[in-house]
């Protein structure tokens, strides 16, 4: 970690682009000419959690809505369409409307359509893990989004999320139950960048000895408007601009060379492009944050949520056409104008790098 943290430290631009080479040389080296394309599919907004940060927390007055299983199919379908094999389902915290049965639902009916799925949801215990592989899944996110205490217990006023550690550990119960690729990550903008970045690389380190049959990928999303908008005490310590971002990306490429790098819509279109050779190997294109936000599906049961319970909309409402996001997407290109800005970098768009049928005879 001593070369990682030297990393960070303040430098020079001619130090920064001599990390930016010896980065994009990294990427080549394990990777090659090649990008991997996945959307996420948002299934529910509801949640019982406030996080002051979140778009989806409780006490927000946003409209929310929980897709069927047709409808989950009918947004995947649409992905689908559009070339994607690897898709992340995504989901508020909220036992009531994502229950016991639900993802297991969700996964059977896509399974035979997407050979790669991912879930980023509420953490879970070991067996309830195991159970998601069984049916198909085989790839978790989970973010602290901070990793300093303190801030991380200021911004979690309400439910299961509370709990620092349980979430700190979602990782390994993960890889106990089954799952062979695991994305960590931190929301940056909530604390001290240097920390949060020190703080992920010491946890992802930890998590590759620990859990050495997944593969790992790693996330940097920055905070961007939402619904309920967190607003803090200015601090440049806390702001990861654009440059500290490239520093940041070229840092986790040297010190973990063959860990894959997830770049979001969340970053606008120019930064995203000029990053792209720099050390990602993962990428969101395309990305909607709202469910149905693909086809419209879900509007037929829109409604409010008040502090966890059900509000039915008044009639000046019912004119709403959909349901609130987790945030604002910046970079919103249509995946083929991205798949072909990919091309004309040289890069090779992977929509699908697994199928089942690999294990078929072991």
């Amino acid at each position: 970690m001593k070369r990682f943290i030297q990393l960070l430290a303040p430098c020079s631009a001619p130090q920064l682009e001599t990390m930016a080479q010896q980065s994009q040389a990294l990427t080549h080296q394990n990777f090659g000419k090649t990008m991997r394309l996945f959307a996420p599919l948002y299934l529910s907004n509801e949640c019982v959690n406030n996080c002051q940060y979140c778009g989806f927390s409780r006490d927000n007055p946003i409209l929310r809505t929980t897709l069927t299983i047709p409808q989950v199919v009918a947004e995947a379908q649409h992905l689908h369409s559009l070339g994607f094999r690897n898709i992340l389902l995504v989901a508020g915290e909220h036992p009531k409307f994502v229950s016991d049965g639900y993802l297991q639902q969700c996964i059977d009916a896509l399974r035979l359509l997407f050979p790669t799925i991912g879930i980023e949801v509420g953490p879970m215990e070991d067996h309830q893990y195991t159970e998601l592989v069984s049916h198909g899944a085989e790839g978790l996110i989970v973010y602290q989004e901070t990793y300093h205490r303190p801030t991380y217990e200021t911004l979690h006023t309400a439910g299961p999320k509370k709990n620092f550690l349980w979430r700190l550990d979602c990782p390994e119960r993960a890889y106990a139950g089954g799952f062979r690729r695991i994305g960590i990550g931190a929301l940056f903008g909530l604390a001290d960048w240097r920390y949060e970045a020190i703080a992920l690389a010491t946890h992802l380190d930890y998590l590759m000895r620990k859990c050495w049959k997944a593969s790992f990928t790693i996330a940097f999303p920055r905070m961007r408007p939402h619904a309920g908008n967190y607003q803090y005490t200015p601090d440049p310590t806390r702001s990861l601009d654009d440059r500290s971002l490239v520093q940041l990306i070229t840092a986790f490429r040297i010190t973990f060379p063959q860990v894959g790098i997830v770049l979001s819509t969340r970053e606008p279109a120019p930064l995203r492009d000029s990053l792209f050779p720099l050390g990602v190997t993962h990428i969101s294109a395309g990305s909607q944050t709202d469910p149905g936000g693909y086809t419209g599906a879900g509007t037929d049961d829109l409604h409010l949520t008040v502090k966890g319970r059900r509000v039915e909309l008044e009639n000046e409402q019912k004119s709403c056409d959909r349901a609130t996001g987790q945030f604002e997407i910046d970079d919103q290109r249509p995946v083929h104008q991205i798949a072909k800005i990919l091309k004309q970098k040289g890069f090779d768009p992977v929509w699908k790098d697994w199928d089942p049928a690999i294990l078929a005879n072991q």
